[in-house]
């Protein structure tokens, strides 16, 4: 062999090797994926996305597993995982709160530590109307009476959340604008199971909960429902009625939604939109959003992206109308 057939062999080698090796290099995924959950155990975000990551690692034969980073109404989850190598690996779940956290550093006078733009969206699961529980010692059986005792003793009745601006106590304020500027005392927790643990244990009147989440415990007669926060009613709960139905300007939903760190190649973002969507469409998924009393609300990145702006905004404009509030 010549020298020159001799190069053009090696050369030819050298590009089949590399070749043969793109593929592996691009493969996604190849190891364990984490999904960041921003709340504790118990709360809408875990209770959904325990089951999807489940169907996802189904799909993507690697396995996904779920850590909960709680803390500040959500806030130190959303940090982790906006501070995150973005190679698919570190996955956020969280809810319609993540669109105020900036808004609310900058009511307050602080530099935001991250916003929405730190983020992909990658798509969204559901959309759950919030419902308003009480506990079952409570003398309140309808949203009529919880008003009238509100107004007429002020500070008297107590209702808990998932944390100061998060996903449920902006709906509350909303609704006590709505009735009548109603003055009432606030228990923040730091997550919607220990929100529904204080309705339980008697230590607060209500909690605007997600419906996936309540339903248990209004089927089991532990607490009872007086409202729901959807256009129309809820068909898991047929004889709650609507704010809207009562008299109250009150419309609301609690979304969760998948996202990875901004700098996330587009190709990994691709390849997690096709395996989100096969997973949150499968049977074993589908039949547990249907045993929590929930349906599917799917969103690919496109819908979502747009969706997250408009709904970021409604956030933003909720809590500028809420102003100040130190607890």
């Amino acid at each position: 062999m010549d020298r020159r057939s001799f190069v053009i062999g090696t050369a030819i080698s050298a590009a089949t090797l590399a070749a043969s090796r793109a593929p592996a290099q691009d493969a996604y995924p190849t190891r364990t994926i984490t999904m960041i959950s921003p709340f504790p155990p118990g709360g809408v975000s875990d209770t959904i996305t325990r089951p999807l990551d489940a169907a996802l690692e189904t799909v993507f034969k690697q396995p996904v597993v779920l850590e909960n980073k709680t803390g500040a109404a959500g806030a130190v989850g959303a940090q982790f995982v906006a501070s995150a190598k973005p190679d698919g690996y570190t996955l956020l779940s969280h809810i319609v709160s993540i669109s105020g956290f900036a808004a609310v550093d900058r009511l307050f006078g602080r530099q935001p530590k991250f916003t929405n733009a730190d983020f992909i969206p990658i798509c969204r699961i559901i959309a759950d109307p919030i419902v308003m529980i009480v506990n079952k010692d409570v003398p309140y059986r309808t949203l009529k009476e919880l008003v009238a005792d509100a107004k007429a003793n002020p500070n008297k009745v107590i209702y808990s959340s998932s944390g100061l601006y998060g996903a449920s106590h902006i709906p509350t304020v909303l609704f006590a604008k709505a009735a009548g500027n109603l003055q009432m005392r606030h228990l923040p927790t730091n997550g919607g199971g220990p929100a529904v643990t204080a309705v339980l244990g008697g230590n607060v009147n209500f909690f605007m909960s997600p419906t996936s989440i309540a339903l248990t415990h209004i089927r089991a007669g532990k607490v009872h429902s007086l409202a729901v926060s959807s256009s129309k009613r809820v068909e898991a709960l047929p004889d709650v009625p609507t704010f809207k139905e009562l008299g109250y300007d009150l419309e609301y939903y609690f979304w969760v939604g998948i996202f990875a760190p901004k700098g996330t190649p587009a190709t990994v973002i691709n390849t997690l939109r096709e395996g989100f969507k096969k997973a949150a469409h499968s049977k074993p998924f589908l039949d547990t959003l249907k045993n929590l009393g929930q349906e599917l609300a799917y969103m690919d990145q496109p819908e979502f992206a747009k969706f997250w702006e408009v709904d970021a905004k409604r956030q933003e404009d909720a809590i500028n109308s809420i102003g100040r509030v130190q607890g």
